[in-house]
């Protein structure tokens, strides 16, 4: 029973140094969000580098509204994250559905060309994709009037329509949709249910782990795009925060304000991790990566 004890003490000692290495860097921003630089330069030298004490004020977030667009970039990486999510989550659900419970010929190498995907870099696809992208048709709005564009260059659904279908969401709804009896789908079907059904009325409600886990994957890589912007975004109109924060580096050299545009476009990551973290425990929890 001591040595149990013991044990518990350890692994908790263990488990909080391990959460303060991840958690210190996170303090320092935002600690340092709120203070003027040599505030920051003096407080390195002490614990008080994690902590939001001496002169702290709003200036730098006040400064960093005045001196970019980030609002702008916010509402575009919100727009270009969430619209992502909810039709990633609709699209990789319905793949993984197609290949888990229906028979169809050629699903297994199907699978197989998806797992593949999913060590191939993007950095290698991104040339090849700009190219297409570049010479793709669109009928959009311009002076109130439908127009067809010859291009989808400088425009929001050129960042949400290539990264919609995820290899990664799909392979994990499939896993998910193992440990769903098929005799729910039998007793469906017997109900005169079709399969529209039975994916809208009894997967998907019983797929909320995985919804959510697949959600956070998306909304985080979207949010963190910034190769991709760059090179199909060239005017201000539909940039997204990180490729922001690289024009914001040329119009400041105070590190305060570089914390406190930090902290403004970490603050929507976190707080999609914490309204989904039950539902992500869960889902790696119950059905894990099994192969």
């Amino acid at each position: 029973m001591q040595q149990s004890a013991r044990n518990r003490v350890v692994n908790t000692v263990i488990m909080l140094l391990t959460s303060l290495i991840f958690v210190a860097p996170l303090l320092f921003m935002i600690s340092s969000s709120f203070k003027p630089d040599a505030q920051i330069f003096e407080d390195l030298r002490s614990f008080n580098a994690f902590l939001p004490t001496g002169d702290i004020s709003l200036m730098n977030y006040h400064n960093v509204f005045a001196k970019s667009q980030l609002l702008r970039y916010f509402l575009n990486s919100a727009f270009i994250a969430g619209t992502t999510v909810c039709l990633g989550i609709v699209i990789n659900s319905m793949a993984a559905y197609s290949l888990q419970r229906l028979n169809w010929k050629g699903r297994h190498l199907t699978l197989s060309i998806i797992l593949a995907l999913l060590v191939i870099p993007f950095e290698v696809v991104a040339i090849p994709l700009m190219l297409i992208s570049a010479n793709l048709p669109w009928i959009g709005f311009e002076n109130g009037q439908l127009m067809l564009q010859q291009s989808w260059f400088n425009s929001l659904h050129v960042q949400i329509i290539p990264f919609i279908a995820n290899a990664f969401c799909i392979f994990l709804f499939y896993q998910f949709f193992k440990d769903i009896p098929k005799e729910l789908d039998e007793a469906a079907k017997m109900d005169g249910a079709g399969v529209l059904r039975i994916y809208s009325q009894i997967i998907m409600p019983n797929s909320k782990p995985v919804i959510a886990t697949s959600a956070i994957i998306l909304f985080l890589s979207m949010w963190n795009q910034y190769l991709w912007p760059i090179l199909v975004i060239q005017g201000q109109e539909y940039r997204p925060v990180m490729p922001g924060i690289q024009q914001f580096f040329g119009h400041t050299n105070s590190w305060g304000e570089i914390m406190a545009y930090a902290t403004l476009i970490t603050l929507p990551v976190l707080l999609v991790f914490i309204f989904f973290q039950r539902r992500f425990v869960e889902s790696v929890v119950s059905s894990g990566i099994k192969g």
